[in-house]
């Protein structure tokens, strides 16, 4: 498909040069997920940049609807073999992640007494067995009656951890006056995650404030064309306030995203319409950048655009007001597709977030070698 280059005018926001943060305080861990499916990648990504890092999540293990625990990154084998050695000689906690977003069949395992132990004695023995640091519960989606269940889980794997490290990755919550511009519906306070249970029995809680997309709609008013962030530092800000109310900072951990998502977007009378086409890394952003002869852009997020038109999408009307490009081409609009992401500049501004708020550290979803490779230096502080 070909396409015309049209920036829409929206988002013409200059884009400042990347700065360095402030070197991070000894206090501020800071740790990084490596996903199963860019191994390789992932891997030869932070080797040489071990020295930065408090820990490492390996992404890791799936439980299977059964029960059963499945090793997707193979982690008895090369490269992992060498990284977890490293990380020994250099002192990184290996903290592998078990995942799962099956909701119904976390609802049956974990609402049943003997499988929820099963389950707790499966990833306590496997940690043991294999001598890592600790393990990295990343139970999504679940249901809200599913909650009790999931803290019963966490109090029985907490006990038979000893000395092990129990980290937590927790899903974001919003805080209802931004998620709603009136009165809350009934039930909307009702949460999958018992933020108090979790505060007694993880040792780290990683909040993993990134896919924004429209939940807040406070920051989707105010913001001036089409806003879709992967994760806004205004609402980042709100997610991690709402969250230490009740877990302690000296266990929160700000989860910062890498990638990026692209999007259809159909305008409206008011506002837009946003359907999500996929994930992607920086460089596939640049690269189409490239191609199309255009140039990204910080948007009103502090992260990066790039919008362009599909040639053979219809026209459906005037440009909104606020959406008004200069030249020929803003007298009309079409459908058009966005590209949002994260880069090193908004990574440094979620770090110097961690530290303005007192959090514990900061966890980066994800390495693989697609990231903005500045983001070593905002980590590193050199």
């Amino acid at each position: 498909m070909r396409f015309v280059s049209f920036l829409v005018g929206a988002l013409l926001f200059a884009v400042p040069a990347f700065s360095q943060a402030a070197p991070l305080t000894s206090t501020l861990e800071v740790s990084g997920w490596i996903p199963y499916w860019r191994t390789a990648t992932g891997t030869s990504d932070v080797l040489p940049h071990m020295d930065t890092l408090t820990a490492i999540q390996p992404f890791g293990y799936i439980v299977q609807p059964s029960g059963e625990l499945y090793d997707a990154a193979g982690l008895d084998s090369e490269p992992w073999v060498s990284l977890r050695a490293t990380a020994k000689t250099k002192k990184v906690r290996f903290i592998p992640t078990v995942m799962w977003s099956d909701s119904a069949a976390m609802h049956t395992i974990l609402s049943n007494s003997a499988s929820r132990q099963a389950l707790a004695d499966k990833i306590a023995n496997l940690v043991k067995q294999k001598d890592f640091d600790g393990i990295d519960i990343d139970f999504e989606n679940k249901w809200a009656e599913t909650s009790p269940y999931f803290s019963l889980f966490l109090k029985g794997l907490y006990a038979r951890m000893g000395q092990k490290w129990v980290y937590c990755s927790i899903e974001p919550r919003t805080p209802l006056t931004s998620r709603y511009e009136s009165t809350p519906p009934e039930g909307a306070g009702v949460y999958a995650n018992d933020y108090a249970e979790i505060n007694k029995y993880c040792d780290r809680v990683l909040i993993m404030a990134y896919d924004q997309g429209a939940v807040d709609v406070r920051l989707n008013a105010a913001a001036p064309g089409p806003y879709i962030p992967v994760a806004d530092t205004a609402w980042v800000e709100k997610v991690m306030q709402l969250a230490s109310q009740t877990i302690s900072k000296k266990k929160l951990v700000l989860g910062i995203p890498t990638y990026g998502y692209e999007y259809a977007v159909t305008p409206l009378t008011e506002g837009y319409r946003y359907e999500r086409l996929w994930a992607f890394n920086q460089k596939y952003a640049y690269d189409m950048a490239k191609s199309l002869g255009l140039t990204a852009v910080r948007n009103t997020a502090g992260e990066m655009s790039l919008t362009y038109i599909p040639t053979s999408t219809p026209k459906v009307g005037k440009v909104p007001r606020s959406s008004q490009a200069a030249g020929p081409a803003a007298a009309t609009i079409q459908p058009f597709n966005i590209m949002w992401w994260s880069d090193a500049v908004s990574i440094a501004q979620k770090v110097e977030l961690a530290k303005k708020l007192g959090l514990k550290g900061v966890a980066i979803f994800k390495f693989d070698g697609g990231e903005d490779q500045r983001i070593w230096s905002v980590l590193s502080g050199t």
